[in-house]
């Protein structure tokens, strides 16, 4: 329960700070079901970074705005392991180290990953605007490119890969403004970044595990937004604030 402050006034900032994992847990699977938004902060030994993060069929121009707006990284839409299968979406670091491609495209070996300092591998797939969509780039063509695709997905379920596929290209195009990042296969057992903590919630809430986020970094965009910055902002909005480490406990995977 949130705390007044002498003169009466509640003080949200209050509110969050000290709950048990169990009720913040509790409490975010509940605002991700409603369509509300989740902020994630990964680990202070991974990427140190806090995610603002909505499920994707509730993408609304407002979403994306605010997306943009108070958080300032990457805009991205997590997929789990199971969607990327379904619909064949490719991770981009497999795609730019065939051998056929690189043959073609000799710059691909010289931009080859095998520096990342935070993982082995990145979870970047393809990239997507929805066909109706004219740049591609408003909030508003954002949202329809998200929301769209974060239905279709429901849409999807129980469907063969043929199907799902046919599906994506009568209404969508790459590359676009909307970059994937798919679950590594094991998702939370095998790698703990954000892709995977992203699709966690949209799980933890009983949803298609397809959730639209971003990076949130400090206002000169310099540096990540720091934990504890970020705990106000979750507080000041009432938006349910977690950890990877929680995210992992509720999974059974401490």
């Amino acid at each position: 329960m949130a705390r007044t402050e002498k003169n009466g006034v509640v003080n949200p900032l209050r509110s969050l700070i000290g709950m048990e994992s169990s009720e913040l847990i509790r409490l975010a699977a509940e605002a991700f079901t409603q369509g509300k938004p989740v902020m994630v902060f990964d680990s202070d030994f991974r990427e140190c970074e806090t995610d603002l993060l909505w499920p994707a069929a509730a993408a609304t121009p407002a979403v994306m705005r605010r997306l943009r707006q108070d958080c300032g990284g990457l805009l991205f839409l997590a997929i789990g392991d199971d969607i990327g299968e379904q619909f064949g979406f490719p991770w981009l670091q497999d795609l730019h180290t065939h051998p056929a491609l690189i043959e073609e495209n000799p710059v691909l070996s010289a931009l080859i990953t095998d520096d990342l300092q935070y993982d082995s591998r990145s979870a970047f797939t393809l990239s997507l605007n929805h066909r109706e969509t004219f740049t591609g780039i408003t909030d508003h063509d954002r949202a329809l490119t998200t929301r769209r695709f974060g239905e279709l997905v429901n849409e999807m379920k129980g469907k063969s890969a043929i199907e799902a596929m046919t599906s994506l290209g009568k209404e969508f195009r790459t590359p676009g403004h909307i970059p994937l990042c798919r679950e590594a296969p094991g998702g939370l057992k095998t790698r703990q970044g954000h892709t995977e903590l992203a699709v966690a919630i949209a799980r933890l809430a009983g949803l298609p595990p397809c959730t639209i986020g971003a990076e949130m970094l400090q206002p000169d965009g310099d540096r990540a937004l720091s934990v504890k910055d970020a705990r106000v902002y979750a507080a000041k909005h009432q938006i349910p604030m977690l950890t990877g480490e929680e995210i992992m406990r509720a999974f059974g995977l401490e």
